[in-house]
């Protein structure tokens, strides 16, 4: 069932809380490149299915993908609205990634580990400060690996080789190169 779970959220686009000064989403990124957004933030990396496949990807290979994981869990029960559901979200976030017995244990301060007891009155944002701390974590220790990481910079190359490649340019730049010789 976790797995299932797990695919389901890596394909899914998490939500996002980023927004121009306006109030409404942030669209003027929706031009360029995948990799160059992902390099602007953490937070545009997350929003894009194919950028957590690839940040997943890396995760795995430095054995840390529970990270991510878990953070794109909390979104997902962020979501739900019914009681019965939330409660068994929380339960099988909890004993995935905070039980001391988790398959999948994230490392977040001992001190935020939430008890069992309170997976019976579950919310929203019950697991917001360790979704924080994991956010934190990769933001400021494996994102900026990931962004030095062969993975990465090969995805980058094959970008710029596809946006210079004869394909890649619109019948515009075609039709001008072809008139201005």
């Amino acid at each position: 069932m976790f797995n299932r779970a797990v695919s389901r959220l890596s394909r899914k686009r998490p939500p996002s809380d980023i927004h121009d000064g306006d109030g409404s989403s942030s669209s003027s990124h929706q031009n360029l490149k995948s990799t160059t957004k992902w390099a602007a933030s953490l937070e545009n990396l997350l929003e894009d299915p194919e950028g957590v496949k690839r940040f997943r990807e890396f995760l795995k290979k430095e054995f840390s993908e529970e990270n991510v994981l878990f953070w794109l869990a909390c979104e997902d029960f962020k979501k739900i609205q019914d009681k019965k559901q939330m409660q068994e979200k929380a339960k099988e976030i909890y004993m995935t990634f905070l039980s001391s017995k988790a398959s999948s244990q994230v490392n977040v301060e001992g001190q935020s580990r939430l008890n069992e007891k309170i997976l019976e009155e579950p919310h929203p944002l019950m697991f917001q400060k360790l979704q924080d701390q994991i956010f934190n974590l990769m933001k400021y220790d494996s994102y900026s690996r990931f962004l030095k990481s062969d993975l990465f910079l090969r995805h980058k190359r094959t970008e710029e080789e596809e946006e210079d490649s004869p394909d890649a340019q619109s019948t515009a730049k075609r039709a001008s190169r072809i008139y201005n010789t």
